[in-house]
């Protein structure tokens, strides 16, 4: 039995990890399953099936960590990368797979023969890490890495282009050019349904329209330009009700930006949640308005849901480019409060009650099961 170990920063609320722990669930059928991560205590650990072994470098979730244990951490990570990969990850592994850009990646790269190494990309690699001053770092640095890889897995096509610009004729040390592809993320879509019938803790309105958005309360995500856009239309007559699922370092900001704009009633910050999906499911319509965007897991989750969907002009548009019930929004406060003005005008729509077959997670864990054996 072949053994793979993947590697991510910590198991808690996201859509990378939600896709890993479904994905390591159903390859621990054939496989032997570890899952490396740097922070513990995340909320998807009791997801993972038994037969799934989970260890951590840290106990605690980063959230968690005092102030000076988040500075000290990182630096850790950096300069004691092989004493940490050796003690951690250098085992009888046949395949070691780092599932996230970023630290994770960093740490699986220390050199190994004996395994095969894979890097896993989720994101637009050139807006994962900004523009300053480290971000340039960051770069250079990267490209060191990911040459140590044997291949490189892209969650879409976009984020596939977005790297060969970022880091063009990227090579091994052999010399050859470093093997690139796309798999698209895996769900477990039988259990999405199911616990989409769980029993909401809140009543939606019934009168108007309820939107929902899932998404880690960060700048990329856009929220706060979300609540003055809401802000607008509530202003001018446009009745409905905004909830955003997730929690993030700009959840007091925006908290505090709700109550400024005087609408507490209408726009919901429910925190961090689970199991999202009965929320996902009593919508009207499912939003995701961020700046930019990777291919974004959450989109499958609502088209498993047959929702009508509502996203901006960003990458994530390849998620739904075959989904009938999708609407691509200009990526701009004018474009989204037109799009939103529009469908709030139309009133609710009865007819999204069919759940979407078009979602085959057979073919990608076929997919994923090729990179063992090559």
């Amino acid at each position: 039995m072949k053994k793979i170990i993947f590697g991510i920063t910590g198991l808690t609320l996201g859509g990378a990890e939600r896709v890993l722990v479904d994905l390591s669930n159903e390859l621990s059928r054939k496989y032997d399953v570890t899952i490396f991560t740097l922070y513990g205590n995340g909320e998807l650990e009791g997801q993972l099936y038994t037969n799934v072994k989970h260890i951590s470098l840290y106990k605690e979730k980063y959230n968690d960590l005092s102030n000076f244990k988040k500075k000290i951490i990182p630096l850790k990570i950096l300069f004691m990368k092989k004493f940490i990969y050796r003690k951690y990850i250098k085992k009888d592994y046949d395949v070691e797979v780092a599932f996230l850009e970023g630290p994770i990646t960093r740490l699986f790269s220390v050199k190994n023969k004996k395994v095969k190494k894979i890097a896993w990309v989720h994101n637009d690699i050139s807006l994962v890490f900004g523009n300053g001053f480290k971000a340039k770092i960051k770069k250079k640095t990267d490209r060191k890495t990911y040459s140590k890889y044997d291949e490189i897995i892209f969650v879409s096509r976009d984020n596939l282009k977005k790297f060969r610009k970022q880091y063009p004729d990227l090579r091994n040390k052999d010399l050859q050019p470093v093997k690139k592809d796309v798999i698209y993320n895996y769900l477990n879509k039988d259990l999405v349904i199911q616990k989409s019938n769980e029993v909401l803790d809140i009543q939606f309105d019934s009168e108007n329209l309820n939107f929902v958005t899932v998404a880690r309360l960060v700048p990329q995500k856009a929220i706060d330009r979300l609540i003055d856009v809401h802000t607008k239309l509530i202003k001018n007559g446009f009745n409905h009700n905004f909830y955003v699922i997730g929690e993030g370092p700009e959840q007091k900001m925006l908290e505090d930006k709700i109550k400024q704009n005087n609408v507490q009633e209408t726009f919901h910050l429910l925190g961090k949640k689970i199991n999202p999906y009965p929320y996902m499911n009593a919508a009207d319509y499912f939003c995701l308005l961020s700046q930019f965007e990777g291919y974004g897991m959450v989109l499958e989750e609502a088209k498993i849901l047959g929702k009508e969907i509502l996203i901006t002009d960003t990458a994530a548009r390849e998620a739904v480019e075959n989904y009938k019930q999708a609407y691509i929004v200009p990526n701009n406060f004018d474009g989204i409060y037109e799009t939103l003005k529009n469908v709030i005008s139309k009133g609710k729509n009865k007819s999204n009650e069919n759940v979407s077959n078009e979602y085959d997670n057979s073919k990608i864990i076929e997919k994923v099961e090729k990179l063992f054996v090559q």
